[in-house]
């Protein structure tokens, strides 16, 4: 039986649903949460839609056979390919996914110019297509998948000359456009925040969604009453990997600035998740 005190279920392709986990933890810190990177499958963005939602249906089943209370897809690509389909599957399921902050950098620039950084599976989704559609009229976007970043920040390179140079790739054209605002439609890309902002400068705003998402979830679990209302309670993350879990605890570290225990789980003909 579901209560309050049941955990949030967290789940990205990777260690970039920590930047979500990270603004959950800081507006509810007395939640319970289970985070699961899939990093056998990491990354997402280049694989079908078909697959996407294979995997996304293997954790969502995972979670909720731990008691998830609601389920935030912190992965772009999951949320473009597989949010409508798990909602379908799962109807008496809540369900916070990922989506481009296009309206927010629309409402806000002044060039009339966006930068939008993400992965091939949400450039080529319904959900991004529809946001542009409802949002963008009259500004400019432009786009970049940024290759191979994903697999810096999975290993925790932040701040290399590699890492800056897919960056540099990315963003150098788009400030020769004259943009004053970068989206970023990835849940890896804020932990190179710091490093973005040395490239774009001081006059050009970077958006992270990351506080909306947290916003949202807190907003659902208000309205059912499952926020979980102890003060001062110790609360608890459990952190799971299909991947190496040493790897995933090396990175704990250098992406949220504590440590954890990780534990193991695998796949069975990649449906179903143990």
């Amino acid at each position: 039986m579901l209560t309050p005190f049941s955990p949030i279920g967290i789940f990205d392709s990777g260690v970039g649903g920590l930047s979500v986990l990270r603004a959950i933890r800081e507006k509810m810190p007395e939640e319970n949460v289970l985070y699961i990177g899939d990093q056998v499958h990491v990354p997402y963005g280049p694989r079908s839609m078909e697959q996407i939602q294979s995997f996304s249906e293997g954790i969502t089943n995972f979670l909720l056979n731990h008691d998830a209370k609601l389920i935030v897809v912190a992965c772009n690509a999951a949320s473009a390919a597989a949010l409508t389909y798990l909602r379908g599957r799962f109807p008496a399921v809540s369900f916070v996914g990922m989506e481009p902050a296009v309206k927010p950098a629309v409402e806000t620039t002044k060039t009339g110019k966006v930068g939008v950084l993400a992965t091939p599976a949400t450039f080529q989704g319904a959900l991004y297509a529809s946001v542009v559609e409802r949002f963008a009229a009259g500004v400019e976007l432009f786009q970049h998948t940024c290759p191979g970043l994903v697999g810096q920040i999975e290993k925790g390179d932040l701040e290399s000359n590699a890492t800056r140079a897919i960056l540099e790739d990315a963003l150098l054209p788009m400030l020769e456009k004259n943009i004053d605002t970068v989206v970023l439609g990835c849940t890896h890309y804020p932990f190179v925040i710091p490093l973005i902002e040395q490239i774009v400068g001081e006059n050009v705003r970077v958006i992270d969604p990351a506080s909306s998402v947290a916003k949202q979830v807190k907003r659902l679990l208000e309205a059912q009453g499952m926020k979980n209302q102890s003060q001062g309670r110790i609360s608890s993350v459990r952190f799971f990997t299909s991947g190496d879990p040493f790897e995933m605890k090396s990175i704990l570290p250098i992406l949220l600035g504590e440590s954890g225990e990780v534990e193991s789980v695998t796949w069975k003909n990649d449906r179903e998740i143990r």
